[in-house]
């Protein structure tokens, strides 16, 4: 593996002022440790954050961040891309993010089993690792928790309404490991160890000012459906108005239902109504059935609102503006949909959102699903503002 872009960094290049350092990796080079060795150097590391399209690369630069930093806790997961100092990376680029152990500290939570998990057992065990941490890290005022869970699970809503709870006055956000747009099997790391099935939480204490985020940009229309028939434990839509889900779908956007695609879904969303907020419904593909299977989670009686999404740049870039707030010193830790970057790549916005992305500082992976306080949503960009605390 190699180091893209990264040969000849000095103190006085902007990658290296950054408060998060990302190390790009990629297959042809040759010493991937040496690689993580020079770019992270001898500094001390509070944290470090492992993503890769496939497992082989995961558990390859997982054994390395460990080997390299025995004392410094490493996690990450499979994905869907990475988001890197330039932007969205190229395919098989993996990324490495440390947190500078001189503004963060951070304590991990691993849930093994989500098929059979003690909501009560997990919310004492997440409440003593907050407390703990705060308490041991008194000097670093905010806090917030970060959730990787594994995106073909099907129990990520149910973890993140057992996860909120807990979190107490911390806000919390997170992302479902991908593995490309192939959707058959993901994996998480804790230090140099793969699971499946399984999900993190790390809590962050830190010195910098945060702010957690979500934004997405869906405006819902009056084209509605009514989920009349479901599975909701598999996600799965048999029935929209008593007709067959997909071809019913694909009458309501006017699209054939021979055709239909992640294209199709990534550019015709359907979202729900939650109190005063739409959240999005994301279909992940057709089955062999004609049914639709969906991202997130889905039950009958449920109203769904297709909706149109606004032009994705102009959007990003005025929404990262706002979350700003005119801060220069500010690095972005964000976990991306899966559906966006299908959408830039359709639309040929790929390189504009890139720069869009690299000028705001914004670094981590595309995801199955988000994670946002109790909620697990789709089709949006969710994650932390945080700002340099300086020296």
């Amino acid at each position: 593996m190699k180091m893209e872009g990264a040969q000849g960094i000095t103190a006085s290049d902007p990658v290296a002022r950054r408060l998060l350092t990302t190390v790009h990796v990629t297959p042809q080079t040759c010493d991937p440790a040496a690689v993580l060795r020079d770019h992270l150097g001898e500094r001390n590391w509070a944290h470090l954050f492992v993503f890769s399209e496939n497992r082989r690369d995961l558990q390859m630069i997982a054994r390395c961040a460990v080997a390299q930093f025995p004392r410094t806790p490493v996690t990450g997961c499979t994905t869907a891309g990475q988001i890197g100092w330039t932007g969205y990376a190229q395919e098989e680029v993996s990324i490495v993010i440390g947190l500078p152990a001189r503004h963060f500290a951070t304590e991990t939570v691993v849930i093994d089993e989500l098929d059979t998990l003690d909501p009560q057992s997990l919310i004492d065990r997440l409440v003593q690792a907050r407390t703990a941490l705060a308490d041991q890290h008194a000097d670093k005022p905010n806090g917030f928790g970060v959730m990787l869970v594994d995106g073909l699970s099907l129990r990520e809503d149910a973890l993140a309404a057992t996860v909120a709870p807990a979190m107490g006055s911390w806000p919390v956000f997170g992302g479902s490991s991908g593995d490309g747009t192939r959707f058959e099997e993901t994996w998480l790391a804790h230090g140099d160890q793969l699971s499946t099935g399984s999900a993190l939480v790390t809590f962050v204490r830190t010195a910098c000012e945060t702010r957690v985020f979500s934004l997405n940009h869906l405006e819902p229309t009056g084209r509605r459906m009514i989920v009349t028939k479901a599975d909701p434990e598999q996600r799965v839509v048999k029935e929209i108005n008593a007709e067959p889900a997909a071809r019913e779908y694909a009458r309501i956007v006017n699209k054939d239902p021979d055709q239909l695609d992640e294209f199709t879904f990534s550019a015709n969303p359907v979202v729900v109504r939650l109190g005063d907020t739409h959240h999005v419904r994301a279909i992940q593909r057709v089955n062999e059935a004609g049914e639709l299977v969906f991202f997130a989670a889905i039950e009958e009686g449920m109203v769904l609102n297709v909706a149109e999404p606004l032009e994705i740049t102009s959007h990003l870039d005025q929404e990262l503006s706002k979350i700003k707030a005119g801060r220069e010193d500010v690095d972005i830790f964000a976990c991306d949909c899966v559906l966006r970057r299908i959408e830039a790549e359709q639309t040929q916005a790929t390189r504009d959102l890139s720069e869009i992305m690299a000028r705001n500082r914004v670094v981590g992976f595309s995801t199955y699903g988000e994670q946002i306080g109790p909620l697990h949503v789709n089709h949006t960009m969710t994650g932390v503002m945080l700002v340099d605390p300086g020296d």
